[in-house]
């Protein structure tokens, strides 16, 4: 087989990628017509994907964001690097709508959790509350009749 190796990006690609990102969310936002204090943002990840909708604090939805959406593609968008990636995208809109304020909704049973909960606290936000909203079967569905052989 040989030796394995690994290509490393130089800076100027990093850079790049970054501006590609930031020109994604430019594009994508608009500025709002007032100020808004304090919103909502809920992470939904499931094994293939991790989503983030940003809310205000009635629940009118503002902007989103996934890891298809920043150009994750297959079995990359579970993972807990795509998440960090959402929420780093999920934080520079809620810079730009003013946003400094956050509670946290996480839905779901994806790898993505703890890492985009992570990525938006170094984002400097003043995170008031984090609370997990999974749906949980209370008794579920019934059970299949039992196999004869």
């Amino acid at each position: 087989m040989g030796k394995k190796r690994v290509i490393q990006k130089s800076e100027e690609e990093l850079l790049e990628e970054r501006e590609k990102v930031e020109a994604k969310v430019k594009k994508e936002i608009k500025k709002p017509s007032k100020k808004i204090g304090e919103g909502r943002v809920y992470i939904m990840s499931s094994y293939n994907n991790t989503i983030i909708t940003i809310t205000d604090s009635q629940g009118n939805v503002l902007a989103w964001t996934s890891a298809g959406n920043i150009g994750f593609k297959g079995t990359k968008k579970g993972t807990p690097f795509a998440a960090s990636k959402v929420a780093e995208a999920a934080g520079q809109v809620l810079k730009k709508l003013g946003i400094e304020k956050i509670a946290i909704f996480v839905k779901g049973v994806g790898s993505g959790r703890e890492s985009a909960i992570r990525s938006l606290a170094a984002r400097e936000l003043e995170i008031i509350s984090i609370k997990d909203i999974t749906p949980i079967p209370h008794n579920g569905c019934r059970p299949p009749k039992v196999r004869r052989v």
